[in-house]
């Protein structure tokens, strides 16, 4: 009996390592230069009083990646084909598309910033040069990976382990309060109308729409030509690989934050840039701090970077129903937001500031993804034996509930 469990549990532990690909790729955009800007602007201003929009945004991420993957294997199509054949008529899908297309747009923005800032403060590159030099990233790690995607799913592992570990050292030197963790982690609290913007930018940042499209997509990969019980199998994978991959993700978010509580709030609670609290963490800590912590950075930026250009071609395909040059998307992706982002740099414009506002958009625009996904995989004729438990279905809408809410309450207190 014991031998048998043993070699059940070796030949899932051998499947799962197998599988696991899509919610590794899609997990890095919960550890993007995004939830740097919103995590360090958060923690800075409130100190640790925010832990628990991170936590509620992580498990909201969790169920919202669970539903997207679930779609791919259910139906073998990802959520942006399903959605232009459901709106049926180019009248409703050319502006879905466009809005689709600003989702990817305002991700890569901030995955963009990312490399740019980490390339500045590491190696000293001026910010103009260091802009230019970042545009061509994406266009590099996609060039060493065109052959097989498996190679780009193992640059992911090591850009994600890159992450954590960099983050269990911050952890370690910073020497956070444990009962103040605790307590932030579990009694919501916001100290006042202002620490909503800051809600609202967590959450876009952590409930990443564009890769809502991009697991649907490659979990459908996975389950191509498989059978019924093939696929049941690669769900329960696809389910552990999802569960596994975003509880990093959320912890690394959730220190993030921490270290930025304990560095900056409450003396230096206006921190204005990255690059200033890059020069407050090293006194803080030591300069083997500081420069994990742009290390860690870099890594963010071009690991989302990558991921942000596999969305927006799986959102330009599905939408429009038409191949486009793996190439031509890359370069347009990633030029798309060279010139603004150049031109807001030479103005003077703080590249954290732009990273939080682009992720305030990037909320206000999940909806677009997640209520159509709520919808179909409620749906039993289009998922069938895949289809939502009633509990999964109304967890799913009081998060939905809960976005919208925020939304408009920051709307409207915008005004």
């Amino acid at each position: 009996m014991y031998n048998s469990k043993l070699v059940n549990i070796k030949n899932f532990v051998s499947r799962f390592i197998s599988y696991t690909g899509p919610a590794l790729i899609v997990s890095i955009a919960y550890m993007d230069p995004g939830n740097y800007g919103t995590d360090i602007q958060g923690g800075s201003s409130f100190g640790y009083s925010l832990l628990w929009v991170v936590w509620l945004s992580s498990v909201m991420a969790m169920l919202v990646q669970y539903l997207s993957g679930k779609l791919g294997i259910a139906t073998e199509k990802s959520l942006a084909e399903i959605l232009r054949q459901k709106l049926g008529r180019r009248l409703f899908i050319l502006p879905y598309w466009l809005s689709s297309e600003v989702i990817a747009a305002a991700t890569d923005l901030a995955e963009y910033l990312g490399t740019v800032i980490a390339l500045n403060l590491l190696f000293g590159v001026p910010m103009i040069y260091a802009a230019i030099f970042g545009a061509a990233d994406v266009v590099i790690i996609l060039a060493l990976a065109s052959r097989r995607f498996r190679k780009l799913e193992q640059l992911f592992l090591l850009f994600v382990s890159i992450i954590s570990i960099g983050y269990v050292y911050e952890m370690f030197v910073s020497k956070p309060s444990i009962p103040a963790i605790l307590s932030s982690s579990f009694v919501p609290h916001l100290a006042n109308s202002t620490a909503l913007f800051d809600v609202v930018g967590i959450i876009g940042a952590t409930v990443m729409p564009h890769v809502v499209f991009l697991h649907s997509a490659l979990t459908k990969e996975k389950a191509r030509g498989k059978t019924f019980d093939e696929r049941k199998h690669i769900r329960k994978l696809h389910l552990v690989e999802t569960i596994v991959l975003l509880s990093i993700a959320g912890m690394i978010n959730a220190a993030i934050l921490i270290i930025a509580a304990v560095a900056f709030n409450p003396v230096n609670s206006q921190i204005q840039s990255i690059s200033e609290a890059y020069k407050t963490l090293v006194p803080l800590f030591g300069i083997a701090a500081g420069i994990i912590f742009l290390v860690t950075l870099l890594s963010s930026g071009l690991a989302s970077s990558a991921a942000g250009t596999l969305a927006g071609q799986i959102i330009f395909e599905g939408f429009l129903g038409k191949k486009v040059n793996v190439w031509l998307r890359r370069i347009i992706t990633r030029f798309i937001n060279v010139i603004p982002t150049t031109i807001a740099i030479l103005l003077g414009f703080d590249p954290l500031h732009i990273l939080v506002y682009s992720q305030f958009i990037l909320s206000l625009l999940i909806p677009l993804a997640v209520i159509p996904l709520v919808i179909f995989t409620m749906n039993s004729k289009l998922m069938g034996e895949f289809v939502n438990r009633k509990i999964t279905t109304l967890i799913a809408c009081v998060f939905v509930g809960i976005i919208l809410i925020f939304n408009f309450i920051a709307l409207t207190s915008s005004f």
